[in-house]
């Protein structure tokens, strides 16, 4: 069965099965103990340590493993705010960062600090030039990830570490979708990232802080780990974890390299196989093993299990997969679709037969959760209205989810005439990027939202063809 959800959890890389069964057996006693059992532990986190520092492009004694990417990524940010409490408490995170350093924010907001989000386009890349804007007087840290979790773009690091130099504020990267892949470039100053994202063992993280970053770690804390991530050390699961994570970079170039063709192949063939699809994310820059698209007037939720009916294992950030019913974060701040969402993310080793074959099923996939959602026929090119036709209609979708308003859009804009309007009543909060983006691609005119007198929002459409 292809697993296409490395970006969720990458697939136990066979060096990090090895390196676990081997340290198991030799690295369960206390590193922190002087009798031989205790130095041959230590002897393995040192190693594990500097093959992890080599890794990330910093010293040894300026990275800690963590129980997790998220444990590394708050006590990153919680440990830099309170180090530069003095400098001010103003956070500058990018609107696509990944939850837990939105987590991270919230916590910090409710104890009385400012929180400033830097927005993205719609391929989800932020401007280097609104980020060094956005670091204002009493910056005390910035945020951005190295690659998005969900679109895979990539941001540029560089150019927003320079700007962070320059006014002296300290940035924070959470590296955990790309670091498999290669060290992130520039000068950062912290660095998170998350083994099981590359192949290793979930339950390791890692956090780097270079010397001279002011850091004060926050809640009670021993001598281990630098007093930055309390606790014992799950040891083999830390060799584990270094070991894949060199075992990876030095496949990465090749690998990323077959990898990047397949999902170009994805990237192409999609739009042509399926109509009515929006692939999301910057086509450049980006990680080569991942790709994001939405299809109109499908329901994400029912599209995931059939896709896993046929054998495929994909991931969405539709709201129609979610308890939340509200579309992710990332795809909002992008403003593009999210109704039948799918992100296909490549572990190492995918076959291109496998890649094949996703794209022999999506289009009976697709066509069959249309089918069932009762999509009218030829809803690319609406028949010219009767003589007769009312100017405007109204269409009440209150209390249905994505991506029934749409649809239900799409089967009365041809019974107004071209100049006449369609309002569509919605309190689904996906109708706000779903609505406008169906206009987009369907060559219609969005003319804006407001509050319905019935709840929830009333959109409002103009037919122009």
């Amino acid at each position: 069965m292809p697993y296409f959800d490395a970006a969720s959890a990458a697939p136990l890389h066979p060096v990090a099965r090895q390196a676990l069964l081997a340290s198991l057996d030799e690295g369960w006693a206390d590193p922190a103990r002087l009798y031989r059992e205790g130095r041959r532990a230590r002897l393995l986190l040192d190693a594990a340590r500097e093959a992890a520092a080599e890794a990330v492009g910093c010293r040894a004694d300026e990275l800690v493993f963590t129980p997790s990417g998220t444990r590394a990524v708050h006590a990153g940010v919680s440990g830099a705010l309170a180090g530069r409490r003095r400098a001010g408490n103003r956070l500058v995170v990018s609107a696509v960062e990944h939850s837990s350093v939105l987590h991270a924010a919230e916590v910090h907001a409710a104890a009385g600090g400012t929180v400033a989000e830097v927005p993205v386009d719609r391929s989800g890349a932020v401007d280097a030039g609104a980020f060094a804007a956005a670091l204002g007087e009493g910056t005390a840290l910035a945020c951005l990830q190295s690659a998005n979790h969900e679109v895979g773009t990539e941001q540029p690091v560089a150019e927003v570490a320079e700007a962070c130099r320059g006014v002296g504020v300290p940035l924070l990267v959470d590296a955990a979708q790309s670091l498999g892949w290669g060290p992130v470039e520039g000068g950062w100053s912290l660095l998170a990232a998350s083994a099981h994202k590359w192949g290793g063992p979930a339950g390791v993280g890692l956090l780097a802080v270079r010397k001279g970053v002011r850091f004060a770690p926050q809640g009670p804390s021993d001598e281990r780990e630098s007093g930055r991530a309390p606790g014992f050390e799950n040891l083999p699961a830390i060799v584990a974890a270094a070991a894949s994570l060199r075992a990876v970079r030095a496949e990465a170039a090749a690998e990323g390299a077959r990898l990047r063709g397949l999902v170009d192949r994805i990237r192409a063939r999609v739009p042509e196989l399926v109509p009515d699809v929006e692939v999301v994310g910057d086509p450049v820059r980006r990680l080569p093993h991942l790709v994001t698209f939405s299809c109109l007037y499908v329901d994400g939720e029912t599209l995931l299990h059939e896709l896993d009916r046929e054998g495929f294992s994909v991931s969405s950030g539709s709201s129609c997969t979610s308890s939340t019913l509200t579309p992710s974060h990332v795809l909002r701040a992008m403003g593009v679709l999210s109704e039948g969402n799918v992100r296909v993310s490549l572990p190492a080793g995918t076959a291109a037969e496998d890649v094949d074959r996703f794209l022999d099923v999506l289009p009976g996939v697709v066509a069959g959760v249309r089918g069932r959602l009762g999509v009218p026929a030829g809803s690319a090119a609406p028949a010219a209205a009767p003589a007769d036709a009312p100017g405007s209609l109204v269409v009440d979708a209150l209390g249905r989810r994505c991506p029934i308003p749409v649809i239900e859009l799409a089967k009365v804009i041809g019974d107004v005439p071209v100049g006449g309007t369609v309002t569509v009543l919605a309190d689904d909060e996906a109708a706000r990027l779903d609505i406008p983006a169906w206009c987009a691609m369907r060559g219609q005119e969005y003319v804006g939202e407001e509050d319905a007198p019935e709840g929830g929002r009333a959109y409002v459409v103009r037919r122009t063809s």
